[in-house]
């Protein structure tokens, strides 16, 4: 029985693998850091090359990307591009100020917010859940189980994704087709998650899971008497002077939009487009819409200390390590925010993907800046043993977060090193 590589997370306590639906294996090229040396501040690398920023992106939709839209600062210099299409049958072309399923960026809205209520003394981080949510997690574990492991992933509990798109657990695509207008309530997901097989027991070890930001967003609105997608709009949203960033109510993302393409691994072919959606079974887990400049807006506010207290910041960047299962790190997971270690310093962010749209957004305390955005996701296909393959597209991808954040191109010979992906939460395995 072959294993495919789709849309839940893996079991697999440690593994990079799992996401909101988003598998992108990228080779490292310049991010891999010197094994011999310390990496450069980040930020303190050469500055914007324009022409070669359009090159290298005009080469992810050359390679096979209908569309992407890039975002890039450094500093008080920027630059915006886009290449291909936002939908393939009639050619209207994409642009850098679409709006955007970004996934599971929305877990670091959902965690400044749950960090405002830290502030307020409404919520402690190492309280147990069952402190404030009583009887949703059952037994025992509701009381191992704190706020912090929710935040960073080491609570334990499964995810819910298998149990709302059960085809995929078949290898089949009929779930994501039967649910597009599907309404389903937070309280449900969790029970989804909660009867997934356990990653461990709690406080145990890294295992990414989409029900812990359901459980935060249900935790939220105990604190603070409001539906948890109106608080964060009022108090993170719209803090941060976000413009073209909310929680869409309909199916529908407002404003300029473009198609999202699935191909789910070659199960779907011709890819399928599922940019209208009801977006309720991902909800403060990754619903969010946002541009590349509001993503670059938020996450320079945010680590620059302009939207949280400098302790609950510091709380925030407070990290566990994520290691791949030959025991590399990863990337340092904190409370809704990541950080990876590159060639040319730390960046702090997050990735995200659902059904046809990826998104990752990364920035260093320097100013440097890249917010990507993508309309076709699970491009590869997978090997006899289910291994994702690398794509043409992989190598675009990364050489062009290469050129923004590291002011570089990579070298030729660097296609050689250990694949590496720019959305590290966004892998998962299924059986067919």
């Amino acid at each position: 029985m072959t294993e495919v590589m789709v849309f839940m997370r893996s079991p697999r306590r440690g593994s990079a693998a799992a996401g909101l639906g988003l598998s992108a294996v990228l080779t490292t090229w310049a991010f891999a850091p010197p094994a011999t040396a310390e990496p450069a501040p980040a930020g303190t690398g050469p500055g914007l090359d324009r022409g070669a920023l359009r090159q290298t992106l005009e080469a992810v939709h050359a390679a096979g990307m209908h569309g992407v839209y890039s975002g890039v600062r450094d500093g008080r210099s920027r630059w915006d591009g886009a290449a291909g299409v936002a939908d393939v049958e009639t050619g209207r072309p994409v642009h850098a100020g679409m709006r955007h399923r970004v996934g599971s960026i929305t877990k670091t809205f959902t965690a400044v917010a749950v960090l405002q209520q830290v502030e307020r003394g409404r919520i402690e981080l190492d309280a147990p859940v069952a402190r404030y949510l009583p009887g949703l997690i059952p037994g025992e574990r509701g009381e191992k189980v704190t706020v912090r492991m929710l935040l960073n992933h080491t609570s334990g509990i499964g995810d819910y994704v298998a149990g709302a798109f059960p085809s995929l657990v078949q290898g089949s695509p009929q779930s994501l087709d039967d649910h597009r207008f599907r309404r389903i309530g937070p309280r449900e997901l969790v029970a989804f998650g909660l009867a997934a097989p356990a990653t461990g027991e709690p406080g145990q070890g890294w295992s990414y899971s989409n029900t812990n930001y359901i459980i935060a967003g249900l935790l939220l609105e105990k604190a603070t008497g409001t539906e948890a997608d109106r608080y964060i709009t009022r108090h993170v949203i719209a803090k941060a002077g976000l413009r073209n960033t909310s929680f869409p109510r309909t199916p529908y993302i407002p404003g300029p939009n473009s198609k999202a393409y699935e191909a789910l691994f070659g199960l779907i072919d011709p890819p399928r487009d599922y940019s209208v959606y009801d977006m309720s079974w991902a909800g403060t887990a990754g619903a969010l819409v946002s541009t590349m400049d509001d993503l670059n807006r938020f996450y320079r506010l945010l680590l620059g200390g302009g939207i949280l207290a400098p302790a609950q910041l510091a709380q925030m960047q407070a990290t566990v390590p994520v290691t791949d299962d030959q025991g590399n790190v990863v990337m340092h997971y904190g409370l809704g925010l990541y950080a990876q270690d590159t060639a040319c310093g730390r960046f702090w962010g997050h990735d995200g993907g659902v059904f046809g749209m990826g998104t990752f957004s990364l920035s260093s305390s320097g100013g440097r800046q890249l917010s990507v955005g993508i309309n076709l996701m699970k491009y590869n296909r997978l090997d006899e043993n289910g291994a994702v393959v690398p794509h043409a597209i992989d190598f675009a991808l990364g050489a062009h977060m290469s050129q923004a954040l590291c002011g570089q191109s990579p070298a030729p010979a660097a296609k050689a090193q250990r694949p590496w992906s720019p959305f590290p939460t966004q892998q998962v395995r299924v059986k067919r």
